[in-house]
C-alpha cells in the first residue's frame, strides 16, 4: 500500500540552500515549483561555466566561444536538429511539467540578473553567460544522450562491411565492450541485516570536469529527495532515494535509433531549387535549411540542414550517398521529462514503475526498491518494432521492409526475489527483444557472486560500497588459457619472466600490482600486433563518415573492445592467434617500466576531460586507478592505444530503505564547478579509493548558504 502523503520537516532557517562538509546542496523552498526555481538557481551558481557550454552545444553553437574545433559537434547539432527536437518536446509537455521546468530556467535567468553567475572560465574565454530559453534543460539532456545509443556502431560496421567483407562484421560485434561499465544491484530485504532493500550502483561515463553528475537534495513540503542531478536538467532522473523509494538505472543497451542511407537529388524549376528523397513510394520533398555557425578567431561555416521523411541527415557516406538518423524523441516529440516530477512524488515501486512509463530515451535498465520491501527491475523507454536488420547496419531509405510501424516493444519487467543485477548484460537489458549487442556478463556474473556469496541476512551497505572496487579481471581465464597453451621454450628470457609471473597472478587490476601491468603491456602489444596485421589493414583506409564519430571509428580501438574474439575466430581472415600471443609477449618484455617493477597505477591514472581554458586547465587532479573494463571496477582504457582511464564511475551511491541516513555516495571531484574552489575536487581521494561520503539528513547538520 502506498504510504499516505506527509509533510516533510523544514530546517530552522526557512526556505533556501543549504550545504554539508562536502558543499554538497541541500534546497528547501514552499513548493515543488518554488523548488525547482531553486535547483536552477543552484546550478546557475555552482556549475555556470558547465551548463552554459552544455546550452552552446545544444543550439550548435560551442565554436563561437572554442573556435573552429568545435565546429565539428556545431554542425552536427545543427543537422540532428537538437534545439528544434527539445523545442517540440517542450511544446508536447503538460502544462504543469512545463511550468517545472519553465521555473527551474527562471531559476538560472535569475542567477544571472543577481550577477551570481560569474566563473573564471568566462573571464578566461571572454565570454558571458545568457539567459535560458524554457526548452534549454531538454535541449542539454539530448546533448548528453543523443550519443549515448547504437547508432555510431553500426557506421563501424558499415565500414568493416565494406572493407573486410560482410562476413567479417560479426568479429567485431560479439558482446564487445563498447562504451559500456554501469552498475545496478539490488539486495532484497530476506538478503540484508536491516530486513528491507539496498540498492548501489555507479553510472559510467566520461570522466568530465566539472562531473555530469551532481549531488542534490531536493526538499518541500511535499517530498524530500536526494540523487544525483545532470546540472542544466531539473530532477532527478537517474538515482535517487526519497525516503520512501530509491531507484538507479543502468544503460540497457537497447538499440533504438536508426541509420538509413539516403539517395538524395537537387531539382531546379520555377519554383526554385529543393532537395528530394527517395523513399519507399518514390521521390519525396526533403525539409531543407541553411544555418550559419559563427567561429571565434576564424571565417563562419555554412551549414545546409536536411530532413527527411526518416529523419535528419547527419553524415556523408563514402559513395557520395547521405545518412539519415530516426531517433524515438524525434519521431515523437517526446524526451521522457513527464516521468521527471512523478518521481519525485514516489512513495512506491509502483509509482517508480508508472512513472518510468512516460520515458523516451534513452532506454534504461531500472532496479528499483521501496521501503515495504518491494524490489523491480524493469527496462523503460521506446525501442521501435522494426527489421531486425536494422540494428546491425544502416538500412535502405526505399526499402518499406526496414520502415518503423510507429509499434513499439513490450519491455521486460520483474519481480526480484533476492537480488537483481543490471550491468549493462544481455540478461538485464531485455536480450534480442531490444538490442543485438550487449556487454560481456563478466561485470553482472561478478556482482551476482559477491552477492551470493553472503549468508542471507548479512548484507550491509558496507558491503554494497565493497563491491563497487572488485579489481577481480572477467576476462583473465580466457587469456590464462592462451599462455598456458603456449610452448615456452621458443620464447626469450625476458618473455619467460613475464609469462612465469603472469602464471601465478591472481587476476586482480589493483593499482599497487606490477602483474596488473605486465598482463596490460602484453594485452596492449597483442592490439597492437593486431592493427597492423595485413588481414586488417583494409581498415585503416579512410571511412568518409563525419570526424565526430572518430572515437567509434577507431580501428586500433575495436581490436581491444573485439580483441577476445578476434583470437579465438581471427583464423577466418588469416590471423594465427598463437603466433601473435607469443610475439606480443616479447614485445612486452622489451619495456622498460616492466623490468623496473613499475605498478598498474603508475599507467593507469585517471584521464579527466575537461574544456578549460589554458590558464585552468593547468589545475586538472588525477590520481593513480586500479580496475579495468572487465571488472566490476570498471575504469576504461583503450588497450594498445591508452592506458589512462577516460571513463569510469561518473558517481557511486548505496541507497539503504530501511533508514537514507545510512545512505552514502560519492562523485569523482567534487560539488562545485570552479577551479580553485574547496569543493572543486575533494571528494576525489576518497573516490580513487573507493570510499563514499555520508547522505546528511538532519537540517541541522547543515549551514545555510549566504546566497
Amino acid at each position: 500500500m502506498t504510504p499516505a502523503p506527509t509533510q516533510h520537516s523544514a530546517p530552522a532557517g526557512g526556505p533556501g540552500s543549504y550545504r554539508d562538509d562536502w558543499g554538497i546542496p541541500h534546497l528547501w523552498a514552499e513548493s515543488a515549483d518554488d523548488l525547482a526555481f531553486l535547483q536552477g538557481r543552484n546550478a546557475a551558481i555552482d556549475r555556470s561555466w558547465q551548463i552554459e557550454l552544455e546550452r552552446w552545444r545544444s543550439e550548435g553553437r560551442a565554436a563561437e566561444v572554442l573556435g573552429s574545433d568545435a565546429v565539428v559537434w556545431d554542425r552536427f547539432a545543427r543537422q540532428v536538429r537538437l534545439n528544434d527536437t527539445a523545442r517540440r518536446c517542450f511544446d508536447k509537455l503538460p502544462h504543469h511539467t512545463q511550468r517545472w521546468c519553465g521555473q527551474y530556467v527562471a531559476g538560472i535567468n535569475q542567477a544571472l540578473a543577481d550577477d551570481l553567475r560569474g566563473s573564471p572560465e568566462f573571464d578566461e574565454a571572454g565570454c558571458a553567460p545568457e539567459p535560458w530559453l524554457p526548452w534549454t534543460p531538454l535541449g542539454v539532456f539530448l546533448v548528453h544522450h543523443i550519443l549515448f545509443s547504437t547508432f555510431p556502431n553500426k557506421l563501424f560496421r558499415a565500414h568493416v562491411a565494406r572493407t573486410l567483407g560482410e562476413d567479417a562484421v560479426d568479429l567485431f560485434s560479439i558482446e564487445a565492450p563498447v562504451w559500456s561499465g554501469s552498475n545496478a544491484w539490488a539486495a532484497h530485504g530476506s538478503t540484508t541485516a536491516t530486513g528491507q532493500p539496498l540498492i548501489a550502483g555507479d553510472p559510467h561515463r566520461l570522466m568530465e570536469l566539472p562531473g555530469v553528475y551532481q549531488q542534490v537534495r531536493l526538499a518541500c513540503p511535499e517530498f524530500d529527495i536526494v540523487g544525483f542531478a545532470f546540472p542544466g536538467v531539473p530532477g532527478l532522473p537517474h538515482f535517487a532515494h526519497t525516503g520512501y523509494t530509491a531507484w538507479a538505472v543502468t544503460n540497457a543497451m537497447a538499440d533504438y535509433q536508426d541509420l538509413f542511407v539516403e539517395e538524395l537529388r537537387r531539382i531546379s524549376d520555377s519554383n526554385g531549387e529543393r532537395i528530394e528523397a527517395r523513399g519507399a513510394k518514390g521521390w519525396e520533398s526533403a525539409v531543407v535549411s541553411t544555418e550559419t555557425i559563427s567561429v571565434r578567431g576564424g571565417e563562419a561555416v555554412t551549414v545546409e540542414v536536411i530532413e527527411t521523411a526518416r529523419g535528419p541527415v547527419i553524415s556523408d557516406t563514402p559513395d557520395g550517398g547521405a545518412l539519415s538518423l530516426r531517433f524515438p524523441a524525434r519521431v515523437e516529440g517526446r524526451l521522457g521529462f513527464e516521468a521527471l516530477l512523478p518521481l519525485l512524488r514516489s512513495r512506491s515501486v509502483a509509482d517508480v514503475e508508472a512513472a518510468f512509463d512516460a520515458w523516451v530515451e534513452p532506454v534504461n535498465s531500472v532496479v528499483a526498491a521501496d521501503s515495504s520491501g518491494a524490489v523491480r527491475h524493469f527496462v523503460a523507454g521506446l525501442v521501435p518494432q522494426r527489421n531486425p536488420a536494422n540494428r546491425r547496419l544502416p538500412a535502405p531509405a526505399f526499402s518499406s521492409r526496414h520502415a518503423w510501424d510507429g509499434q513499439y516493444a513490450a519491455l521486460p519487467r520483474t519481480e526480484v526475489g533476492r537480488f537483481a543485477v543490471s550491468a549493462n548484460d544481455r540478461a538485464a537489458g531485455g536480450g534480442d527483444k531490444v538490442a543485438m549487442e550487449f556487454a560481456p556478463a563478466y561485470r553482472a556474473l561478478r556482482i551476482r557472486e559477491l552477492l551470493e556469496s553472503s549468508p542471507d541476512r548479512t548484507l550491509t551497505g558496507d558491503d554494497m560500497q565493497s563491491m563497487h572496487t572488485d579489481t577481480l579481471l572477467g576476462p583473465w581465464p580466457f587469456f590464462r588459457r592462451l599462455l598456458a597453451a603456449m610452448d615456452p621454450s621458443d620464447l626469450s628470457l625476458a618473455a619467460k619472466e613475464l609469462r612465469s609471473q603472469l602464471m601465478v597472478w591472481d587476476g586482480r587490476m589493483d593499482a599497487h600490482s606490477h602483474q596488473a601491468a605486465i598482463f596490460a603491456a602484453w594485452r596492449g602489444a597483442l592490439v597492437q600486433r593486431l592493427g597492423r596485421h595485413a588481414a586488417l589493414a583494409p581498415l585503416n583506409a579512410p571511412n568518409g563518415y563525419s570526424p565526430l564519430f572518430g572515437p567509434w571509428l577507431s580501428v586500433a580501438s575495436r581490436i581491444g573492445f573485439a580483441l577476445e574474439t578476434l583470437l579465438v575466430r581471427g583464423s577466418e581472415l588469416g590471423i594465427v592467434g598463437g603466433v601473435e600471443v607469443a610475439a606480443a609477449l616479447e614485445d612486452a618484455a622489451l619495456e622498460d617500466a616492466l623490468v623496473d617493477g613499475a605498478p598498474w597505477g603508475d599507467r593507469h591514472q585517471l584521464l579527466a576531460v575537461h574544456v578549460l581554458p589554458d590558464a585552468l586547465a593547468a589545475r586538472v587532479p588525477t590520481a593513480d586507478l586500479g580496475g579495468d573494463t572487465g571488472c566490476v571496477l570498471c575504469t576504461e582504457s583503450l588497450p594498445g592505444v591508452e592506458d589512462r582511464s577516460f571513463r569510469g564511475p561518473a558517481a557511486r551511491y548505496v541507497w539503504d530503505l530501511a533508514r537514507r541516513g545510512n545512505s552514502r555516495w560519492i562523485v569523482p571531484f567534487g560539488a562545485a564547478g570552479t577551479p580553485g574552489h574547496e569543493h572543486f575536487a575533494d571528494q576525489l581521494p576518497l573516490w580513487s579509493e573507493g570510499r563514499m561520503v555520508p547522505v546528511t539528513t538532519d537540517w541541522s547538520a547543515l549551514a545555510k548558504d549566504p546566497n
